[in-house]
């Protein structure tokens, strides 16, 4: 199992990030990424109690691809039931930017669809996205949300993501 980057590691390289940009496609974020760590906006301490409460909820971004792009799906699960967002995502910029937009949410018990819903689009300058830092060979990925926050992802091994993922029209 990879070992994770401590904070002041993860500041340094976001700062790299910041300057030269992280050099990262849409094929290196690709697979099922399971919440690891998170730091509000400003802090160089986790977030114990939140980072422990997500990873209990099996918290996780899954990204895949199609022809028209990327695939995003953000999804936790309680036992049984499981909230899922799913949308479309792109990178902009050269640091880059992966920017998304959420068009559904799905509520679903024991692989049972109760609740499919249509979500409305934000306004562009709206839109949620993740700075990206870093995504280690080892298997983690670090981003900073749009909010402020610092995500520490890892990557789940031998997931297959594309069953989850699905059509995100509704």
């Amino acid at each position: 199992m990879a070992l994770l980057p401590d904070a002041d590691r993860l500041f340094v390289l976001e700062q790299k990030a910041r300057q030269s940009g992280t050099g990262l496609l849409a094929a290196d974020l690709q697979g099922c990424w399971r919440l690891e760590m998170v730091w509000p906006k400003g802090s160089r301490r986790a977030a114990a109690f939140s980072g422990w409460m997500l990873r209990g909820l099996a918290a996780r971004l899954e990204i895949g691809s199609d022809a028209e792009g990327l695939l995003l799906s953000n999804a936790v699960n309680l036992g049984t039931i499981e909230l899922r967002f799913r949308g479309r995502g792109w990178l902009q910029g050269s640091r880059p930017l992966l920017q998304f937009s959420f068009d559904q949410v799905q509520l679903s018990i024991a692989g049972f669809t109760l609740l499919r819903r249509s979500l409305p689009q934000p306004p562009p300058k709206r839109l949620p996205f993740f700075a990206l830092i870093h995504r280690d060979p080892s298997g983690w990925l670090a981003a900073r949300g749009r909010g402020g926050g610092l995500a520490l992802w890892r990557l789940a091994d031998g997931v297959a993501i594309a069953a989850n993922m699905g059509s995100t029209a509704s």
